[in-house]
């Protein structure tokens, strides 16, 4: 079998050393043959800086690196001046050491082509670098990759650097739109799409292919391009796992695939996947490389749980570029990857709509777990793997005082003085928790008379709960509330087979709960 390219995003590397390497090189071709100047964003650990380092090898002219795929009989490999940056290996912990940093940068770049840099700020020599790499190479145009570049914004998002990065970046990118004539290619990638950076609005505005769907593929894999090119290591998994290569792929499918920016060609997250693949057990990669602390912030401190609990429809303005300083955890959430693109549905005459919700497995379950965290303490996996069952038995059993009991456990893992008291709090704390515990969730189901806040089911049956919260109402009267709710707009109308109707109330620190099956006329 070839080997996993896991420990690194070098395209000479991979092809060197007879790696897998999924053959992205058709969109490639398609994309530098139709225009100059472009723009990708794609969530973290996505294939960027692969993609990055196949075009720096194919602008070099490294043909020998291609040979096999689909560019290599496309191309005429003439050799252009590059410069590559990688903005994460330059230091921008303050402003004077991101600026210090990408002069050495520029520098080093430009004494690899035999040139000495006059300048002494970035912007300078980063025009000076330019026009010297087109004059020395016989005015041949020169190629432009920059890779991760929205890094030292989204480093800085919550402290008091932010503005005076935001000048400094600014100030670097304006440069390119001075030296258009000279640049063949600019290529650009990042996870989100900050306004007033100069490089969507200078550069005669860069193609942003990020939901174009001739691109929705050039990272990640798609389902026939995981089988072709995995085919040996999902046959592996299965016999390790002891189940059918059927049953793997679903597997695999379940935890990993999910992603789109089309809303029809389903991706997979090609760093989840290749670990699996080497480890062979399905578990949390991608996620746990980086922990979304201040998204956490944000949605807690804005108690908009739902936003990743539920599919929500938005419009067009979500994908659009947006302040750093006023931050809409939507788009956030959806550059950063922890929502995707459902659904888009597109009316005539007006702006299509767009259902976002949570990828896959991997992130549903990764997030739950960073949002309770966030909430208050996170109890440990034997803990809940013993509440899940304890609390599926409550509810067949119909045990009220057990269920409520279990109710006031979660509760207690979370501090007193952090808890909002606000019915949409509890209700959001609710559904986390109850995902977690392995619960597939359905919130907000709707029906022509209103929505219930969940429904979910268990061995064949079906829970419809109503939450409420008051915290100087009696448990009893909050109960008494939510059961005439669910029955006087008839939440359990459209589920067949037996259903139980489940009633939760929050007072204080009081907890309680009613069950009772649906009897059906």
């Amino acid at each position: 079998m070839k080997q996993l390219a896991l420990d690194t995003q070098s395209f000479a590397i991979l092809r060197n050393n007879k790696c897998v390497y999924v053959d992205k090189t058709a969109i490639i071709h398609r994309m530098i043959t139709g225009g100059r100047i472009y723009f990708l964003s794609r969530p973290r650990r996505f294939g960027k800086s692969l993609l990055v380092s196949t075009l720096d090898a194919l602008f070099q002219g490294k043909k020998e690196l291609f040979k096999g795929l689909d560019i290599y009989d496309k191309w005429e490999w003439e050799q252009y001046p590059v410069i590559k940056i990688d903005w994460t290996g330059i230091n921008h912990s303050t402003p004077e050491k991101m600026e210090e940093s990408l002069v050495f940068h520029l520098t080093r770049i430009a004494r690899n082509y035999q040139i000495i840099l006059t300048a002494k700020n970035a912007s300078d020599c980063f025009i000076e670098l330019i026009v010297s790499l087109h004059e020395q190479s016989g005015k041949k145009k020169v190629v432009v990759l920059i890779d991760e570049y929205d890094k030292p914004i989204t480093a800085h998002l919550n402290d008091s650097h932010l503005e005076a990065i935001k000048i400094n970046v600014h100030d670097f990118y304006q440069v390119m739109k001075y030296a258009d004539e000279y640049l063949q290619l600019v290529f650009l990638t990042g996870v989100s799409k900050f306004s007033g950076l100069s490089i969507f609005s200078a550069l005669n505005n860069p193609q942003d292919i990020t939901l174009r769907e001739e691109y929705t593929a050039i990272c990640g894999y798609t389902q026939e391009e995981l089988e072709s090119n995995f085919s040996e290591y999902i046959d592996r998994a299965a016999e390790h796992l002891k189940t059918t290569r059927e049953d793997v792929l679903e597997q695999i499918r379940y935890w990993y695939n999910g992603y789109t920016w089309d809303g029809e060609t389903a991706i997979y997250n090609p760093f989840s996947t290749m670990n699996f693949f080497q480890i062979q057990e399905f578990d949390n990669y991608w996620f746990s490389t980086g922990t979304p602390t201040f998204l956490m912030e944000i949605i807690q401190r804005r108690n908009c749980a739902d936003t990743v609990l539920n599919p929500i429809v938005v419009d067009s303005s979500v994908f659009k570029e947006y302040d750093p300083v006023n931050i809409n955890e939507v788009p956030l959430l959806f550059q950063t990857g922890y929502l995707t693109i459902k659904q888009i549905k597109r009316i005539p005459g007006e702006c299509a709509e767009y259902t976002l919700g949570v990828p896959n497995r991997e992130v549903n379950k990764s997030l739950l777990t960073h949002l309770l965290q966030a909430y208050g303490k996170y109890p440990d996996k034997r803990y809940i793997n013993d509440l899940r069952k304890t609390m599926q038995q409550q509810i067949t059993n119909f045990d009220e005082s057990g269920f409520a009991r279990s109710l006031e456990a979660m509760i207690a893992t979370i501090p007193y003085d952090i808890q909002i008291p606000h019915e949409h709090y509890y209700h959001s704390l609710m559904l986390m928790w109850m995902q977690l515990l392995g619960f597939k969730i359905q919130g907000e189901a709707h029906n022509n008379l209103g929505s219930s806040d969940a429904v979910w089911e268990q061995a064949g049956v079906t829970v419809v709960a109503e939450i409420k919260y008051h915290a100087e109402t009696k448990i009893n009267m909050l109960l008494n509330e939510a059961m005439k709710q669910i029955h006087h707009r008839r939440y359990y109308n459209k589920y067949l087979g037996k259903v139980i109707l489940l009633g939760i109330a929050f007072s204080g620190k009081q907890t309680g709960c009613r069950m009772e099956e649906l009897k059906r006329e």
